[in-house]
């Protein structure tokens, strides 16, 4: 019998869903006020909890009405009570009080900027690791280092040891992080000094803490298990207010460095320590594996994405395929329908299938075991809000199942979120609860309707219901990702309808593994074997549909970008069934021109072709000579070498970022990759440089600073099977026939002034372009005052005969030469204006057909000519050192005097790049400053004779 739309409308309950939905909006609100508000809001709450018991005592026709109203005012007192009441451990006792600092009365005043063209005095001394940028980053004026306070603490871990990337800045902050969440319960300070009292200032409190670990030595802290009894000695950091002056956290109430190891005074739990050891089991299991699968498994099973590939986690993001990385609800929701079974066709009848069915066991004796197995499933996979949420809507579904009752899906979703709200109002802020409430409801309340609508229209029954329930939550969740990242997935659905077959066996076969590790490891590892071909298969799907170049569509930001796409999803569902509907052959007919356009059209959108892409934006400009990337804060330079062929200088700090820019330019083979300095901004998004090209060699400086991004360059290198040389002073290198360069800085051995990774940082001249007007052009990675002073010194270094340069330990070396094809002459496409002969005076801008912005300019001779020592010279273009920071040389910069300066920083950062005195000292040079924290992509056009820039604005990015 074919199924019609209106078998799926069936009377749902939804009176619980307008309580739910005000608790949330009511914690959300309140959580973030301050203690000093919280009297009237008692005062409030209790008002509006009187006013709804007079409603209740009302009686007549509109009774119902007044029911549901009185439930609202309800549900907003006791969200508002208990929220104020869970929050008040953030505000109460002495370490808030030691984040959070009086304001000073007195603001301190301005600094003065120094004249462009003095010498700034060095940021830092020796032995000193903020630079200036950091300290600014940090909140704490320049020149001064931080005086935090320190206190002795006892407290309870409440959750796992999560690792945070490198920080983009470079230095000290470049290295990974350890966070630990806790709960202090004992505080001591230090008496006050010269104050004669030498009593123990110890306080008893409650007050939850993020413990920040960011030693390398961090081994210790990563065994933590929930609830450790520790006791330590910590450092305070200052709290950071936001822009509207408020709390920039709501789940701690400080951050605590902690001085030394941990000293345990309490063992954990014996359920945690038997959780623990069920994951440790697991990760055993799985050490045989290939990486994908050895890091994807345990995240699928209990959530450990501690050994999950940083490129595999960014392709399960992009396909939209990360409620999968880490454990979700679904999990369990597989493990509760083995042992419950799945639902009826009769969802409002009280069901007892699947292992119980089969035993015939009681509906009580079902739900009893359901709930022992939700509470072990929490435990072992950590009460994320993913697993809150099923776990709270699973234990309604058996207390049903318990007393007989219908079992409704929206109902025990409404009453999971009201309750858990109450309890923890945290999760009020938690994007991982919403999506996942979001999704279940997604499902609950249109996936049956679109479901019957496929099948109405002659789909198999599976394939539409998998389709249905995927664009469901599809549709639901869409909205809110947009809020964390900017960006459409075009691929989401078809990757969860792929994945979907792989999920269940998986998930099975992980837990049958984590169940076998305690009693049997050769049994575990027979099902991690059984089970790493479900995962392969979830690796391959979101790999390759990460890998198409039209998988994301960039979307505008904020909640302008959220309502944008509400309405178009809303515009799609009501657009799409009539194109879908009746039985006319004119509509037959639509339908095919509809299916044809989507068959010609979709692949052309997903692979996007370049020259189709050049075709419709105007990108990449024709007789491009140079492009630097809009890649965030950091740094990467393209420079060409033929059809498809480049060098490309640092990487930035994304691998999508990356990858988008070298696919847009059209670049698929690269002779060689140098890497200025091993930080963060520069080097992380190697991982994207590498997909799907062929990479000749990665050129590195010599210096041993930064090992941990250092060894995460060799690794990347050694897995693709590429050769790393170390750059030296002098070396000389040409590819093809429009693009040379040599190495000015690192000296070897290293000088003084490289100390720090930002000095060892490699810096090139380099001529591209035709050999009757090259472009010269100066790359100073991160140089600070300093090496750019050493430079300037130095001068070019004398012409030597090519040498290879010397390998890094246990890696061959390559030619110092390495040569590929010459590029044909190109054209330029740009509009031009004169200039004078001293720089590139801007007489005229505007935009080509494309919509690009096109700056152009022409200056007289580019002969390496001016101040400074023989053989430096001025340059045409200028990679201005160190995202444009305030630590500039300006006696080099006067020297090389460009004529076009590229700054490469990140819209809005926290380093206030680039510095605004920087800026105004090129322009002085009379150089013109192009950034792409404004102008997005941006290509130099020309040779030295004329110079033009094309500019390609990018989206936002989250």
């Amino acid at each position: 019998m074919s199924v019609t739309p209106s078998t799926a409308r069936r009377n749902v309950d939804y009176r619980l869903l307008l309580p739910a939905v005000t608790a949330w909006a009511v914690t959300s609100a309140v959580i973030g006020l301050e203690p000093n508000r919280h009297p009237p809001l008692f005062m409030a709450a209790l008002v509006v909890a009187v006013s709804s018991c007079a409603l209740l005592a009302t009686k007549g026709p509109r009774r119902s009405i007044h029911r549901l109203t009185a439930a609202v005012l309800l549900t907003a007192a006791a969200a508002a009570t208990t929220t104020a009441l869970h929050t008040a451990d953030l505000h109460r006792g002495p370490l808030p009080a030691l984040a959070r600092p009086p304001a000073p009365l007195t603001p301190p005043p301005p600094p003065t900027a120094p004249p462009p063209f003095t010498v700034p005095a060095p940021s830092t001394g020796p032995g000193q690791s903020d630079s200036e940028d950091e300290r600014a980053a940090a909140g704490r004026p320049v020149g001064e280092r931080p005086v935090n306070p320190e206190v002795t603490v006892q407290l309870t871990v409440t959750g796992d040891p999560k690792q945070r990337g490198p920080h983009p800045g470079g230095s000290p902050l470049s290295r990974p992080t350890l966070t630990v969440p806790a709960l202090v319960t004992r505080v001591r300070l230090d008496p006050v000094p010269h104050s004669g009292s030498a009593s123990d200032l110890t306080t008893r409190t409650r007050t939850p803490v993020t413990l920040l670990i960011r030693s390398q030595e961090d081994y210790p802290w990563r065994q933590l298990i929930p609830s450790t009894e520790l006791e330590l000695r910590a450092e305070v950091l200052p709290e950071r207010p936001t822009a509207s002056g408020g709390r920039s956290r709501t789940d701690s109430a400080a951050l605590l460095v902690p001085q030394g190891p941990p000293r345990v005074t309490a063992p954990p739990s014996l359920p945690q320590r038997l959780a623990a050891h069920l994951r440790e089991g697991l990760r055993d299991a799985c050490d045989h594996l290939p990486p994908d699968s050895r890091g994807l498994l345990p995240g699928l099973v209990v959530g450990d994405v501690s050994r999950l590939p940083d490129d595999l986690a960014d392709a399960f993001r992009a396909t939209d395929l990360g409620h999968l990385v880490a454990v979700s609800g679904a999990n369990l929701a597989i493990i509760l329908a083995v042992l419950v079974g799945g639902t009826s066709s009769e969802p409002e009848a009280p069901v007892r299938g699947g292992l119980a069915g089969v035993l015939g066991l009681s509906f009580r004796t079902t739900a009893l075991l359901g709930t022992v197995l939700t509470l072990a499933f929490v435990t072992v996979c950590r009460p994320d809000p993913s697993v809150l949420r099923a776990a709270a809507t699973g234990l309604i579904g058996l207390l049903a199942l318990a007393t007989g009752r219908p079992r409704s899906g929206v109902p025990a979703l409404a009453g999971a979120v009201l309750i858990l709200i109450l309890v923890d109002p945290q999760l009020a802020r938690s994007y991982g609860f919403l999506l996942s409430a979001l999704a279940t409801a997604g499902l609950l309340v249109l996936g049956p309707r679109w479901t019957a609508a496929l099948r109405a229209r002659g789909w198999p029954r599976h394939l539409a219901s998998a389709v249905g329930a995927t664009a469901a939550a599809q549709a639901f969740c869409s909205p809110v990702t947009v809020l964390l990242a900017p960006r459409v997935s075009l691929v989401g659905v078809p990757c969860n309808l792929l994945a979907e077959i792989a999920v269940a066996p998986a998930t099975l076969l992980g837990f049958g593994a984590l169940a076998a590790a305690p009693l049997s490891k050769g049994t575990a590892e027979f099902l991690t074997d059984l089970a790493a071909l479900p995962v392969g298969w979830l690796a391959t799907v979101a790999r390759h549909g990460a890998e198409l170049p039209g998988a994301e569509l960039a979307w505008p930001a904020g909640p302008f970008g959220a309502v944008l796409l509400v309405v178009v999803i809303l515009s799609l569902a009501w657009a799409v069934p009539p194109l879908l509907a009746g039985h006319r052959s004119r509509s037959r007919r639509t339908r095919g021109l509809v299916a044809l356009a989507v068959a010609l059209l979709l692949p052309v959108v997903l692979l996007r072709p370049p020259s189709v892409v050049r075709l419709a934006t105007g990108w990449p400009a024709r007789g491009w000579r140079l492009a630097v990337c809009d890649i965030g804060q950091g740094d990467m330079t393209v420079l060409p070498v033929g059809p498809g062929s480049a060098v490309v200088v640092d990487a930035g700090p994304d691998p999508k970022a990356a990858d988008d820019c070298l696919r847009g330019l059209g670049v698929t083979e690269i002779p060689l990759l140098l890497l200025t300095h091993f930080h963060a901004d520069h080097a992380e998004g190697i991982p994207g440089v590498l997909r799907g090209r062929s990479v000749g060699a990665i050129e590195v400086t010599a210096a041993e600073e930064a090992d941990g991004e250092r060894s995460r360059v060799l690794r990347w290198a050694g897995a693709g099977g590429i050769p790393v040389v170390r750059a030296q002073r002098g070396e000389r290198r040409t590819v093809g026939a429009e693009l040379a360069w040599q190495v000015l800085w690192p000296t070897s051995p290293l000088a003084p002034e490289a100390e720090g990774a930002n000095n060892s940082s490699i810096a090139i001249l380099a001529t591209v372009g035709p050999s009757a007007a090259p472009l010269r052009v100066a790359l100073l990675g991160d140089l600070e005052p300093p090496a750019q002073a050493a430079v300037l010194a130095l001068g070019l270094p004398p012409p030597a005969p090519p040498a290879p340069p010397p390998a890094v330990q246990g890696v061959p070396t390559v030619p110092t030469a390495p040569t590929v094809r010459a590029a044909p002459p190109a054209t330029t496409n740009r509009t031009s204006a004169r200039g004078s002969a001293d720089g590139v005076s801007v007489a005229g801008s505007g935009a080509d057909g494309a919509g690009r912005s096109v700056l152009a300019g022409s200056a007289g001779s580019a002969a390496p000519s001016g101040p400074g020592p023989p053989g430096v010279g001025r340059v045409d273009v200028l990679k201005v050192a160190h995202h444009g920071s305030a630590g500039q040389d300006w006696s080099l910069t006067a020297a090389l005097r460009p004529r076009l300066a590229l700054i490469s920083c990140g819209e809005g950062n926290p380093y206030g790049h680039p510095a605004a005195r920087t800026v105004a000292g090129l322009r002085a040079l009379g150089a013109m400053v192009v950034r792409t924290d404004r102008s997005g992509d941006i290509a130099v056009l020309g040779d030295a004779r004329t110079l033009a820039v094309a500019t390609h604005p990018r989206p936002a990015r989250g």
